[in-house]
């Protein structure tokens, strides 16, 4: 009995290594990067078995043009003059895996947010046609 659960541990731990990343996807939240903030840096592995793992600074190494990275977040700084950040991610476990991309930086600045007075003090909206279609 003892021999039969070594060979299957044996087994098991042989398919676990098995599970190579064979190529690495960006996967970006947004079409492009705002100053003053960390921007996260998605990136999934393509595993040998056909599914996607996600991947971190532990599997990956992180540059960029501009910006410093913490982790997998780049954080880029309010006064950047610069248009666009050209990125690299290199897998660790295997450097001739990679991707370079680039990625815009937000150009417009995001609008003021209104006050809960500013918000409750204006005009309220005509909802009579609203009214007549549930008449």
């Amino acid at each position: 009995m003892k021999i039969f659960l070594l060979i299957i541990l044996i087994a098991a731990s042989g398919l676990a290594r098995a599970q190579k990343v064979e190529s690495i996807h960006v996967n970006l939240y947004t079409d492009s990067l705002k100053k003053g903030t960390f921007n996260y840096i998605n990136i999934d592995g393509l595993l040998s078995t056909g599914r996607y793992l996600p991947l971190d600074s532990s599997d990956l190494i992180f540059t960029a043009s501009a910006g410093k990275f913490s982790g997998n977040n780049l954080w880029i700084d309010r006064d950047i003059k610069t248009e666009k950040v050209n990125i690299k991610v290199v897998l660790r476990k295997d450097p001739s895996i990679f991707k370079e991309f680039v990625i815009y930086i937000k150009q417009k600045p995001d609008p003021e947010l209104r006050s809960l007075d500013q918000l409750m003090n204006e005009p309220k909206s005509n909802s009579r046609s609203k009214r007549n279609l549930t008449r």
